[in-house]
């Protein structure tokens, strides 16, 4: 190992197939032609940049992750973030060429940036004093510690010219990048094994799943006459009978009200419904009741807030099963984003808002993280487990609350983060022994011109 170079031992997880111990090597600065100079021993190569155009000013990431023998480009990553600094934009980067690689399965990775206070930072050589990029960091490490290798290169800007593309493109087009060339993953799964998830097998007609509720290629399900289809109405069944979930949980989303029209962000701000939002209650309600699964419906829960309480006493009602009121159902605390619009925040709160988007341990003044949501909707979760076993339950809430909870069933935060929640729309979640399967998103057929 070259002079200088210094291994982190970030400890031990399962990595599924045995337990390994895991360092990331902090290369130091490019050392240039040097007959020290080794040659590269992952596989795979992340390619992470950043920039700001004002520092803070208009600011955005790139990441790529590659074949390192054949150069393949595996995942293209960028996004604009708003305003933030250049030092922010690079550990966005960071973090989502880590989620990528991560995404693809890839255990052994060489991570390149062109940062040198990134470099540092994440060797422990500089201190992270700035606030603002402490939970980017904290992160960022976190995410390191899935890996059961990773080296960390600082390279010249020149070497870094794909990310450096990308973080341009986002910046110039003022939107995301999200590409998958179409290849195969860097460890395709062997088609005569089974995974022991039964939700991750693939929809191959010759590989069973271990779980019938999750296989839908009998010919007998697509022989169907077209006036059935034609005429058949949306409902909250979408598989075939299998073994019952441990707990089946419906997520409804409140109605509208005034700031939802105009996009503010509204947590703890009470407000009531509007009447167009209360007949998407309604609509909601019917569309419940009218389901054949409303008999099944053990509990209705809401969230303390009025205009959640609002749309569960409709569906209560329609259901004739009262409504409990459960806190940990809130909406996030904005803090003092309280009342703005997303611009309008963005600008008040600078570099901290860029913070706050790209970390879920990050909160805006006075408020909460969506680490500390997600940790009170799970609780919740977990109550409903022992309280409702076997049974089904309708909880009324919030887009965060909801988003989390979809997050964490995805495996990925950042997948919740892309999905659309409509006022008045269901989503589904079962949760079955060992794991965690999604049946239903944004479902708002109910709610016609609404």
């Amino acid at each position: 190992m070259p002079d200088g170079a210094i291994w982190l031992r970030a400890g031990r997880r399962a990595l599924g197939r045995a337990q390994r111990r895991r360092a990331v090597r902090v290369v130091p600065l490019h050392p240039g032609a040097h007959d020290r100079v080794w040659a590269v021993s992952a596989r795979y190569i992340a390619e992470a940049d950043g920039g700001s155009r004002g520092n803070p000013g208009v600011a955005g990431y790139g990441a790529v992750v590659r074949d390192s023998e054949s150069g393949l480009v595996l995942a293209e990553r960028a996004e604009y973030i708003g305003t933030a600094t250049n030092n922010v934009a690079e550990y966005r980067g960071l973090i989502a060429a880590l989620e990528a690689a991560r995404e693809l399965d890839i255990d052994e990775l060489d991570v390149r940036m062109d940062s040198k206070l990134v470099v540092e930072q994440m060797s422990g050589r500089w201190k992270i004093k700035n606030a603002t990029l402490q939970p980017l960091a904290l992160q960022a490490r976190r995410l390191l510690d899935e890996f059961a290798r990773v080296e960390l290169h600082w390279i010249p800007r020149l070497e870094n010219a794909a990310a450096d593309a990308l973080a341009n493109e986002a910046m110039d087009n003022r939107s995301s990048v999200d590409r998958i060339p179409d290849t195969p993953p860097p460890n395709p799964p062997d088609p005569n094994v089974i995974s022991p998830d039964p939700s991750v097998n693939s929809a191959d007609p010759s590989v069973v799943s271990a779980d019938p509720s999750v296989n839908s290629a009998d010919p007998r399900e697509v022989a169907l006459d077209p006036r059935e289809v034609a005429s058949a109405r949306p409902n909250l069944v979408t598989a075939a009978p299998g073994p019952p979930p441990k707990l089946s949980l419906v997520l409804l989303r409140h109605g509208e009200t005034e700031q939802s029209l105009e996009r503010r962000f509204s947590g703890r701000t009470d407000l009531p419904l509007t009447p167009k939002g209360e007949q998407q209650a309604a609509a909601a309600a019917s569309r419940v009741a009218d389901s054949i699964e409303a008999g099944q419906i053990s509990a209705v829960l809401s969230s303390p807030l009025r205009r959640a309480q609002q749309t569960a006493q409709a569906v209560g009602q329609a259901l004739g099963v009262p409504v409990k009121v459960d806190e940990r159902l809130r909406e996030i605390d904005f803090g003092d984003w309280e009342g703005l619009t997303f611009d309008e925040a963005r600008r008040a709160a600078g570099d901290a808002f860029g913070t706050w988007l790209g970390s879920p341990d990050a909160a805006p003044p006075g408020g909460e993280s969506q680490a500390q949501c997600l940790e009170r909707v799970a609780d919740l979760r977990n109550s409903l487990l022992r309280e409702y076993a076997d049974q089904r339950v309708l909880v009324v809430t919030h887009v965060t609350p909801i988003k989390s909870l979809l997050g964490e069933a995805l495996g990925s935060a950042k997948a919740a983060g892309r999905i659309n929640l409509d006022l008045c729309s269901l989503s589904r979640i079962d949760y079955y022994e060992g794991r965690t399967v999604v049946k239903l998103v944004n479902e708002i057929s109910h709610l016609g011109s609404l």
